[in-house]
């Protein structure tokens, strides 16, 4: 399996409602430091209607890039039920999905 299979398998993991970040994705897949890797990744995404790299973001909060535009994004992960103020995730710990 590839690496970019290995995060899209991941990544399908995190539900609805949950997100997760560059740095916990590339710590899942045994990265360490690879959040910018696990980036290029996402960017590429050859399904991004099934695999949900929207529920990616930084660890700092930000909602962070996406390709369609980071409103899209962030409508998107409203519409799941994450709590977005400000551009930033809202109590991130309690809506972070662990893998």
């Amino acid at each position: 399996m590839t690496l970019e299979e290995q995060v899209y398998s991941k990544l399908l993991k995190v539900p609805p409602g949950k997100i997760t970040t560059y740095v916990e994705l590339a710590r899942a897949v045994g990265l360490y430091n690879g959040q910018r890797q696990i980036g290029r990744i996402m960017s590429k995404n050859p399904y991004p209607g099934i695999v949900p790299c929207h529920r990616v973001v930084r660890s700092n909060g930000e909602v962070g890039g996406y390709l369609y535009g980071t409103k899209i994004k962030t409508n998107m992960l409203v519409g799941e039920g994450v709590d977005i103020q400000n551009g930033r995730i809202k109590n991130i710990k309690d809506q972070m999905y662990r893998f």
